[in-house]
């Protein structure tokens, strides 16, 4: 949303009221109010017209400061809000001759009182971001008046769009790039683009988003969170390259600055307030396989896939059922199509197999559905402003909406659902959930423009809530979102294609989404549209299994790894192999996504924050703190990637030792890539390499990499049910390491990577292994100095 014309003009068509200098203050009821006209009071003729703007401040938790900026307030409130974990508190307020100074926790925002009106924010003493320079305005068409075009005096009425917004400008630095809003898959760094958060169905490449999320994290460790699930513009260092501009299409806007000591800070006080996400289930770590949209499709081709998986010792956790498990045009009546036979029977093969189910939906209702008429009868569905279903052909034929806002019409949708839950199916993914229509009405009479982007939080949270009543753990694989739906685990990409351009463009969103407090991420391995080629199918599989959740899926084809070549089988049996092995990693990774809010996924600058070139990279991530992974995006074999830091970083797969600090380029075979692990690492690895489920801690090898001479630091195994069983603390003075255990010991090992030897004064029975030694825990606690 663009209102100025270069520095010094307005946008034909608009008029800004800029705050201009504080006129009255008062702290009262744990909020600090300001009183600012927009414009300079030298008379009292200068009090008598125009619009005036107020702020206040409050402290909804520790280290987050509340500003909210209004003009109007007789407009009736209606929802929805943001289900946010706040609870208020007592902010201290001080003034001086020159300054009103709120503070909360480290937090800190200091108004002006006597030059032009600014808020000015601090974490720990350091200087953050500021409004102020006549930035904050409320924004009219050209021909607005205070007296909102009244024809008091007989006037003729003239021609007026009546939009009306509330902009802010906060301040950029020198150097500070802006990351996350959803998940977006233009470049990572958004500066210099112009982001609309509006929930669209538009693929993977261009600048629209299925989640857009009203939070931006800053590399100078702070966030902005505007709290409204109204559209939200955003102007990131593009109308001024000072800025980041922030509109509403409101009489009202409210922002928080969040604080913290690094990034990863921030993501964690941001989710204490919109939410954590839960620890998804062991078995949704593990391959899924879909059925695709293959006419074809029926139970014994879905038998016959899944017992040739096993045949080629590939694990397979879930299979997917898409679209078609429902017959042409029923979407979504929830009865599976006479093609599948009798689906309980086929359900229960499935799981004898030991194998998960996950079947695909939507909120949409087709006129062809026998769900049509009873929704429509009961009034579950969204409606005309004249009590008509709203419907439309745009996906179905005749399509409606449920209401979720309506709790009858959440119970009855809840209650479809349900059958075929309880008939066997495990997982639902929550497809759609974008295509929100604007001119209907809501069963509780929310503001259609708000449930826009609102409406996949309630759609997700109904089928999330009903699957954890029915089976007691579960997830959505969902793809539309906005904040706070991070809590119904987890997400999807959306429609990606079969292009190496594609792949890249679906690692940007997933960064960007995991940037915007979103804890899990995953995608369709291989490209939803059209049909890789072996070489990218390979390719696509390394990223895939070394994202946080994995599914094979497209559209035209089917994607078992045998329809590619036979060496695809093998790469794919490779690499879910390793998930598996590392499950205890993710696992423990998963408990700090929970108690933290701090991703799996991560950005390279939210690991190194002070590293200027992580600052940029959007090639690579860190899967955990630990793992640094370099996916290759192109026919040539070739990876480029850099490995920050001074240590020595080693490769998880061939052991190659490569100095930080530099950037590399090498080649690599489909069952090599650049698979790094940083240097003192603690890395738990576990003895199964067929499942994602099993007894993490019982044959466990804790690697130890690259161990620096002063070092203490633990490492924590969690069971299926995220307690933790085990932990092994290393310390290291010198040459002398000490390990202490905590938890079972038997059958629990240490690997000293890129070691040759130790000495001991007590017997340790070691063993040399590729690319170190290894021993096992016999003692609670053992020490030994490194030859």
């Amino acid at each position: 949303m663009r209102f100025t014309d270069g520095l010094w003009e307005s946008r034909n068509g608009y008029k800004l009221h800029r705050a201009h200098s504080l006129w009255d203050w008062r702290a009262e009821d744990k909020q600090v109010h300001f009183m600012v006209p927009c414009t300079e009071i030298r008379s009292l003729r200068d009090t008598i017209s125009g619009p005036v703007l107020h702020f206040t401040i409050t402290a909804p938790r520790k280290d987050i400061l509340a500003v909210k900026v209004y003009h109007f307030t007789g407009k009736k409130e209606r929802g929805p809000v943001f289900d946010l974990d706040v609870s208020y508190m007592d902010a201290q307020v001080c003034e001086t001759e020159q300054e009103i100074l709120i503070t909360n926790g480290k937090m800190k925002a200091v108004v002006s009182k006597t030059e032009d009106f600014g808020i000015a924010f601090y974490y720990d003493g350091r200087f953050l971001t500021k409004c102020g320079e006549k930035g904050t305005a409320y924004v009219t068409d050209a021909e607005y008046e205070a007296d909102k075009l009244c024809d008091y005096n007989g006037r003729n009425g003239r021609d007026s769009r009546n939009e009306n917004y509330i902009r802010e400008m906060l301040s950029l630095d020198v150097g500070e790039y802006i990351y996350g809003l959803g998940e977006r898959f233009t470049s990572c760094i958004r500066n210099g683009q112009s982001v609309d958060c509006w929930n669209r169905d538009g693929g993977s490449n261009g600048n629209q988003a299925y989640k857009n999320i009203p939070f931006y994290l800053s590399s100078k460790s702070y966030g902005i969170f505007v709290n409204t699930p109204a559209r939200v513009g955003f102007e990131v260092a593009n109308v001024s390259v000072r800025h980041v501009e922030i509109a509403v299409q409101e009489e009202e806007l409210e922002y928080m600055v969040i604080g913290g000591s690094e990034p990863k800070e921030v993501l964690s006080n941001y989710t204490a307030l919109t939410g954590r996400t839960p620890i998804p289930p062991a078995w949704t770590y593990g391959l899924w396989l879909s059925t695709s949209w293959m006419p074809d499709s029926d139970a014994q081709i879905t038998l016959d896939t899944i017992d040739k998986m096993k045949e080629y010792e590939i694990p397979l956790s879930v299979f997917h059922f898409d679209a078609r498990w429902m017959d042409d045009y029923k979407c979504c009546d929830f009865v599976w199509s006479k093609r599948y036979g009798d689906a309980k029977n086929l359900l229960d093969a499935i799981h004898e197999r030991g194998v998960k189910v996950c079947v695909w939906i939507n909120p949409y209702i087709s006129q062809e559905s026998y769900l049509f008429q009873e929704g429509k009868d009961k009034g579950y569905f969204l409606k005309t402003k004249d009590g008509d279903v709203w419907q439309s052909d745009n996906w179905m034929s005749g399509i409606a909406i449920v209401d979720f806002t309506n709790p009858e019409a959440v119970r009855w949708y809840q209650d479809k659902l349900g059958a075929i839950l309880d008939m066997g199916v495990d997982a639902l993914k929550t497809d759609f959930g974008e295509r929100i229509p604007k001119n209907v009405v809501y069963f509780d009479g929310s503001d259609p423009a708000k449930m826009h982007n609102y409406y996949p939080y309630l759609y997700n949270q109904a089928v999330y809530e009903l699957i954890q009543e029915k089976k007691g753990e579960g997830c959505v694989f969902s793809r539309s979102a906005t904040a706070g739906t991070q809590k119904f685990p987890f997400n999807w990409g959306g429609d990606n294609e079969a292009s190496y351009i594609s792949m890249a463009e679906s690692l940007r969103g997933g960064l960007s989404l995991c940037q915007s407090g979103y804890g899990y991420w995953a995608h369709d391995i291989s490209g939803f549209c059209k049909t890789a080629t072996p070489d990218l199918y390979k390719r696509w599989v390394q990223f895939g299994m070394l994202s946080t959740h994995s599914r094979l899926h497209g559209e035209q084809s089917y994607r078992a790894p045998w329809y590619f070549d036979e060496e695809s089988c093998r790469v794919l049996k490779e690499f879910t192999n390793l998930k598996c092995r590392l499950m205890p990693y993710l696992y423990s990774k998963s408990v700090q996504v929970f108690k933290e809010g701090v991703p799996l996924m991560r950005a390279m600058m939210l690991e190194f924050p002070k590293c200027p070139t992580c600052l940029h990279l959007e090639r690579q991530y860190m899967l955990g703190s630990d793992l640094l992974v370099a996916p290759i995006f192109n026919e040539s074999c070739e990876a480029e990637f850099y490995l920050p830091g001074k240590g020595q970083w080693t490769n998880y797969l061939d052991g190659e030792i490569l100095e930080g600090g530099k950037w590399y380029n090498k080649a690599y075979d489909y069952f090599h890539m650049p698979l790094f692990v940083r240097p003192g690492s603690i890395l738990p690895v576990g003895a199964k390499a067929d499942t994602p489920v099993y007894e993490y801690a019982d044959g466990i090898t804790f690697k130890l990499y690259e161990i620096p001479e002063t070092f203490e630091k633990d490492c924590r195994v969690y069971n299926t049910s995220g307690e933790m069983v085990l932990k092994l603390n290393v310390n290291r003075r010198g040459g002398k390491i000490k390990l202490e255990l905590q938890g079972q010991r038997k059958n629990v090992f240490v690997q000293l990577i890129n070691v040759t030897d130790i000495r001991s004064d007590r017997e340790i029975q070691k063993v040399s292994v590729e690319n170190g030694i290894q021993f096992e825990m016999r003692e609670d606690t053992m020490e030994f100095v490194l030859e």
